[in-house]
């Protein structure tokens, strides 16, 4: 029987193609490439060159550069639903460290997809896509990513306005998005080599415990002072 940490892995991935195929291996050097330099600087004939195949063989399977990237997105598309499959359980367990849970199924499957060696590439272009957000990045994100952090946000609210009374859904957003720069840092950012002094490698698998906790007391922290500040301003323009 496979262990839960076996079947987490397996569940991360998107559906496995068995058979080598040149379709595949376009896309694939697409989202290294993208990953590695940005959209705007990746040409056709570069994930051409980069998937070892003629470059009117790339327009041919996917037509523009736009449409590839896309199709980089809904390749993954799976992941997406399996981590609303995640917070759907983490809402329907039991109310003590219910928050916690959601954290976890926030930051967990995309550390994970980050140290794998089929994942990394795609979670660095997911960051460097909620990063830059040009036209191109701004259209992915609104169909595939946008969703789900609605969801998220939903049930952060559910969870912090039961405990702080007085917060709101915008706040919950904003605690949302706290938590996402806290995620994206850790996923892209590799600068912590330099600044520890070469002792810290980026996207540390060992340290992902202590991002969830500092994203879990962030939040929570966070929804405190936006509830103190409406009780506040209630409470001022009652007088």
């Amino acid at each position: 029987m496979a262990s839960k940490s076996q079947a987490d892995d397996q569940t991360l991935r998107p559906p496995v193609v068995t058979k080598p195929n040149r379709k595949l291996n376009i896309l694939l050097a697409a989202e290294k490439l993208f990953a590695r330099h940005g959209y705007h600087a990746v040409a056709l004939r570069d994930i051409a060159e980069e998937a070892q195949v003629p470059p009117a063989l790339v327009s041919y399977y996917f037509g523009n550069k736009e449409d590839l990237y896309r199709a980089i997105f809904e390749h993954w598309s799976p992941t997406i639903a399996q981590r609303l499959s995640q917070l759907e359980e983490a809402m329907s367990g039991p109310t003590p460290e219910r928050l916690e849970r959601v954290v976890d199924a926030f930051a967990t499957p995309v550390i994970r997809l980050r140290a794998s060696a089929e994942g990394q590439h795609y979670a660095l272009l997911a960051t460097r896509g909620l990063a830059l957000q040009g036209a191109e990045e701004d259209q992915v994100l609104r169909e595939f990513f946008d969703p789900v952090a609605k969801t998220f946000i939903d049930a952060l609210n559910e969870i912090l306005s039961a405990e702080y009374p007085g917060l709101v859904r915008q706040d919950a957003a904003w605690c949302y998005q706290f938590a996402l720069g806290s995620l994206m840092h850790y996923i892209g950012d590799e600068r912590i080599y330099r600044l520890s002094l070469g002792e810290s490698q980026p996207a540390d698998p060992t340290v992902a415990p202590q991002l969830k906790i500092f994203i879990t007391e962030g939040i929570r922290s966070a929804a405190r002072a936006f509830a103190a500040q409406r009780k506040t301003g209630a409470a001022g323009a009652s007088k």
